[in-house]
Order: structure tokens, then C-alpha cells, then sequence
């Protein structure tokens, strides 16, 4: 029987392929890890162990769904964030370590304040809420999105983990989320769509071919639709000192910022991300 070392190998050889050496590497550890249920470490130390036949017979489907451009987390059915495992399908946008840093951000800025009344909009797999649930004291968190599917998704994320989040599903560019509590909110958070249709022949195929374009992409005549939107909508929902966080394109952060004042917010600022790039907004509703 082959070794866990030895089928590694052979993984990441096929799917240089499609990727480059460490990108094939990371997602042949990932594939195995998942199968193995093994740690990153533990698949290191017992790298020299030996892979039961039933194991080793389900890699040719998944590498040569790999090998299609499928992302990894699709072909698993689960992506990590902020240490959680979630759920993922195509009705899902994959979770990025970007959107953890926004989380990060918020609660950074909220930390000490429990009770807070907080709205996600476009939860996707519900990793905001989810994360903001852990670690906002008492937080009483609502989510909304277009989707059915992907709030199912969120549903069954926030069963698994215990998180009492309620979901709504309704078209944020039409409706108005309900029954909020006390109809405002301390937090207003959204990673909206913010990718123009003329960058399509950027992206690369394993995000244009599976990830849901509904979470992707605006109109290249109004890149700021869903945040103008949500802005809009967050001079009604936000209680006086509430705060609105965005995860942005960086093209847009002084338009962004523009949007922000012209609404009246206060206290707009730009947090950059790992990579120095302008990813994140907040801007303060004191009215």
C-alpha cells in the first residue's frame, strides 16, 4: 500500500497541471488531510504511514476534478475559517482570508460591548455572522441573503457550530431586512459583490467557472451598487453610533470613502489588509 509521503507526491506531480509547485503541494496536503482527517502536522509525522486501499480509491475522482480547475474547498465540501471547519457548495462564495481580517477588525473595534445587535448582509456560507457569534458577548446576530441555497448552507454552518443566528432570505437591492429586534443595529457588516464584468477574463477559471456569480460581480456602469445600497439602508437601521464595515476592492476606497461622507457618516476609515492593500471600511452613523 502506498504511503501518505508517496501519494502526496503523486498528487501534487498530476496537478502541476493546473497549479504551480507550492499551490500543488498545499492542495494535495489539503486533499489528504481531508481524507485522513489528519492535522497538517500529523500528516507530516506520519507521513511515512501506510493509506488504506478504501482511502486511495477515492483520489482518481477527486483529482480529476481538480484537474478541471474545481477549487479545492468544492471538491471537499468544506473550507476553513477563522478555525472553524464550513460547509461549501457552488451556491457559495469560498470563504478568504481577507473577510477574516474584516472580522478581526470588527472585533477589535466592538470588543467589551455585549449585547450587540448586528446585520450580515450576503451571508454566503455565514462565516461572519458565525465568527462574530464566537466573539461578540451576547450578540444578537441577523443575516440575509438572495440565495436559498447558500442559506441553507449558512443554516446548516450554524447548526453544527451552535451559533444562534437568524436568517432571512430577500434581495438587499429591493427589500429591507424585518424584524430586527428593535428594528437597529449596532453593526451593519457586508462583503458585497464589487468585481466589474470586464475583469471576467482576469479571473481565473477555477473562481469564473464554479463560484456563484451573484456574489461576484456588478455592472461595470455602477461598481458601487451594493454598497450604496447598504449604506443607504444603514442611515435607517444603524442606531446613533452604530457602525458600518465593509470588505471593498481596493479601486474603490476613495469613491468609498466619497459615498460615506455624502451620506453623513463619520469617522471613515480605511484598514489595509496582510498584503498592504485597501480591503476594509468603517464609518461611524452619529445622527
Amino acid at each position: 500500500m502506498p504511503t501518505i509521503r508517496q501519494l502526496a507526491a503523486d498528487l501534487t506531480t498530476a496537478l502541476l497541471a493546473v497549479y504551480p509547485a507550492s499551490e500543488a503541494a498545499a492542495v494535495a496536503g489539503l486533499v489528504l488531510e481531508h481524507l485522513l482527517q489528519l492535522s497538517p502536522l500529523q500528516r507530516r509525522v506520519r507521513a511515512d504511514e501506510e493509506v488504506a486501499p478504501a482511502v486511495v480509491a477515492q483520489l482518481p475522482e477527486l483529482q480529476a476534478r481538480l484537474l478541471r480547475h474545481e477549487p479545492v474547498q468544492y471538491v471537499l465540501g468544506v473550507a476553513w475559517f477563522a478555525d472553524m471547519e464550513l460547509e461549501v457548495t457552488p451556491a457559495t462564495l469560498i470563504p478568504r482570508p481577507e473577510t477574516e481580517e474584516l472580522v478581526r477588525l470588527i472585533a477589535e473595534e466592538q470588543k467589551g460591548r455585549a449585547g450587540l445587535t448586528v446585520l450580515d448582509v450576503g451571508t454566503g456560507t455565514g462565516c461572519i455572522p458565525l465568527t462574530l457569534s464566537k466573539m461578540l458577548v451576547k450578540a444578537h446576530i441577523f443575516s440575509v441573503d438572495v440565495s436559498a441555497e447558500a442559506l441553507a448552507v449558512a443554516r446548516r454552518n450554524a447548526v453544527r457550530y451552535n451559533a444562534p443566528i437568524e436568517f432571512q432570505q430577500l434581495d438587499i437591492l429591493r427589500e429591507a431586512p424585518q424584524n430586527l429586534g428593535s428594528q437597529s443595529v449596532d453593526v451593519l457588516v457586508s462583503n458585497p459583490p464589487y468585481v466589474l464584468e470586464n475583469e471576467r477574463p482576469l479571473m481565473r477559471a477555477n473562481v469564473l467557472d464554479y463560484e456563484p456569480a451573484t456574489a461576484l460581480f456588478v455592472p461595470d456602469t455602477d461598481p458601487l451598487l451594493f454598497y450604496r445600497r447598504i449604506a443607504e439602508l444603514g442611515q435607517n437601521l444603524l442606531k446613533p453610533g452604530g457602525t458600518l464595515y465593509f470588505e471593498i476592492n481596493e479601486q474603490y476606497a476613495l469613491l468609498l470613502q466619497d459615498l460615506l461622507t455624502n451620506l453623513g457618516y463619520k469617522q471613515i476609515r480605511t484598514h489595509q489588509d496582510l498584503f498592504g492593500k485597501d480591503r476594509m471600511l468603517r464609518g461611524s452613523w452619529e445622527e
